[in-house]
């Protein structure tokens, strides 16, 4: 089992920063990835950004040249840099991680937190 806590959500103001972090617990071997998504009120889940275990990171378009996935294999962690905020980027952020236990997958989630972008 894996367990993922998330934080750093909050109110910011249109242009402002927040950074996301992840902090993972557990059986944490073999993780093949981890990464960031995002549910808005009324609107489907999508990733806002993915890092691999080899380091390969991937983005949303939306979020591209603002946003910033980085990983502290030390501390477990890994983090969501969000710069320019828009409100459109109101939603709650959720952490996951996919690993690999005898050649099955597994995705774990965490809690989500809380961002509120203000105009």
């Amino acid at each position: 089992q894996v367990q993922l806590v998330e934080s750093g959500g909050g109110l910011v103001q249109a242009g402002g920063s927040l950074r996301l972090s992840c902090a993972a617990s557990g059986t944490t071997f073999n993780i093949l990835s981890r990464g960031w998504y995002r549910q808005a009120p009324g609107k489907q889940r999508e990733v806002v950004a993915t890092i691999t275990s080899a380091g390969a990171t991937n983005y949303a378009a939306s979020v591209k040249d603002r946003f910033t996935i980085s990983r502290d294999d030390a501390k477990d962690t890994v983090y969501l840099q969000m710069n320019s905020l828009k409100p459109e980027d109101t939603a709650a952020y959720y952490c996951n991680v996919l690993l690999e236990r005898r050649r099955q997958l597994y995705e774990y989630w965490g809690q989500g937190t809380q961002v509120t972008v203000s105009s």
